[in-house]
């Protein structure tokens, strides 16, 4: 079961997670208590099996500890932190050849024990932990069509540089995906107003607006669930979200109620008892277990890790939202009347997805015969999407997405931290 009985104690796992350091399991992601348990514990093996486009790494323990795994690119990497052991085991050679081009040891704190590997490509991840819990495999496959680091650096050494305008995103860096949804379409209209207003159409026209502002964000992009007067089914929006690899989930809505006097804007995130009951729904279906965020696979693990994986997952999308759509809300304050000064949470099928921040937005009370007239307007729309992306930049301006043009400029200057010097134990 996920608690939200706060979500600002979530500040650090919602920060690791959008900057591309997202512990793979439960347990105190970076915590004195992990440290403490670990620090009588030996890495006293470490085996690489590795070919052109896979390979196997398997880290043995003299005791059960829980790894924090994430990746880093340009180069890429993969990083693997243990809070309190020390190692015993001698670090496999590595090949030039290979998908892991060199690993690398080092204690970037005091208490953890941290292995770096150099890769040859981009690639999905899968970690298994044996029975005792002191074993761990992580099988590494290189992402199909991928360009190799060394492909790479041969381009680099015969191709002159292109000049590249002065806005344009570093070479390599993404751009933040945000899947804007228009509420209802087609034969759902949705609310109507006491002038006739659909709410299908304004949601429309807000979303359209939206993602034109994000568009024209360098190192932005938009993806628009539906954009045009037709029927998209609930999850079908969610799956077309994770079928752009959003970043974030933005659903747009005019609220209504029997009492016209009511107005105002709101913001909702997902419930606690809408995550619980969508973390069931995915751990019954063992034949199409989404993968989550960073290529983690929830197909083919144990069912306890399975848990463990997509409740962490949940617990973080959950945590971003929270903070996204409270700058959302507070954006919103200075464009009209805002009805629920906090972020409310209910469990709306289009939040339910289990790894992309997602937040609902009533925009106003369409059944308030003066908020319908506002909404009407060209003028209040644009406003109001306005409103929404400056909440929304503010959030990845701070915590940034990993590999994306906004963590490329978050992170500039910084890139020696990343470096370990291999210093044995």
């Amino acid at each position: 079961m996920i608690r939200i009985a706060s979500h600002r104690p979530r500040r650090a796992l919602r920060a690791a997670r959008a900057t591309g350091l997202f512990a793979l399991l439960v347990g105190a992601v970076a915590s004195a208590a992990g440290a403490a348990r670990g620090s009588g514990v030996e890495l006293e093996q470490i085996v690489l099996q590795d070919g052109a486009d896979s390979a196997l790494l398997t880290l043995s323990l003299s005791s059960p500890l829980v790894p924090h795994v994430f990746r880093l690119h340009d180069p890429e990497r993969l990083v693997i932190d243990w809070p309190g052991p020390h190692r015993r085991a001698t670090l496999p050679a590595a090949s030039a050849d290979g998908l892991v081009t060199a690993l690398r040891s080092g204690r970037p704190e005091e208490r953890n024990l941290r292995l770096v590997l150099d890769l040859n490509s981009t690639l999905t991840l899968q970690l298994q932990q044996s029975a005792d819990g002191d074993t761990w495999r992580l099988r590494l496959v290189a992402q199909p069509g991928a360009t190799r680091a060394s492909e790479v650096q041969s381009v680099r050494a015969a191709s002159p540089s292109n000049v590249r305008a002065a806005h344009a995103p570093p070479a390599g860096a993404r751009a933040v995906i945000i899947a804007v949804d228009a509420g209802h379409g087609g034969n759902d209209p949705g609310a109507t107003g006491q002038a006739g207003t659909h709410e299908k159409d304004v949601t429309l026209a807000i979303a359209r607006a939206l993602a034109a502002r994000i568009d024209n964000e360098p190192g932005m992009r938009a993806v628009l669930t539906r954009n045009g007067d037709y029927f998209v089914a609930l999850r079908e929006r969610i799956d077309r979200a994770r079928a752009a690899r959003a970043d974030m989930f933005v659903s747009i809505h005019a609220d209504a109620i029997s009492a016209r006097e009511v107005s105002g804007a709101s913001v909702y995130i997902l419930s606690e008892r809408g995550a619980s009951s969508e973390a069931a729904r995915s751990l019954a279906d063992q034949e199409n277990a989404a993968d989550l965020k960073g290529g983690i696979s929830l197909a083919g693990q144990e069912p306890d890790l399975r848990g463990v994986l997509l409740n962490l997952s949940q617990s973080a999308s959950i945590g971003e939202s929270s903070e996204a759509a409270d700058r959302v809300l507070g954006a919103l304050d200075g464009v009209g009347e805002v009805r629920k000064r906090e972020v409310q949470q209910a469990a709306f099928v289009v939040l339910k997805s289990p790894d992309i921040p997602s937040m609902l937005i009533e925009t106003a009370y369409i059944s308030n015969p003066a908020e319908e007239r506002a909404l009407r307007a060209r003028a209040q729309q644009q406003r109001l999407a306005e409103a929404i992306f400056s909440g929304i930049r503010s959030f990845f301006r701070q915590y940034p997405p990993e590999g994306s043009r906004y963590a490329r400029t978050h992170d500039e200057g910084a890139t020696a931290t990343t470096q370990v010097a291999d210093s044995g134990r």
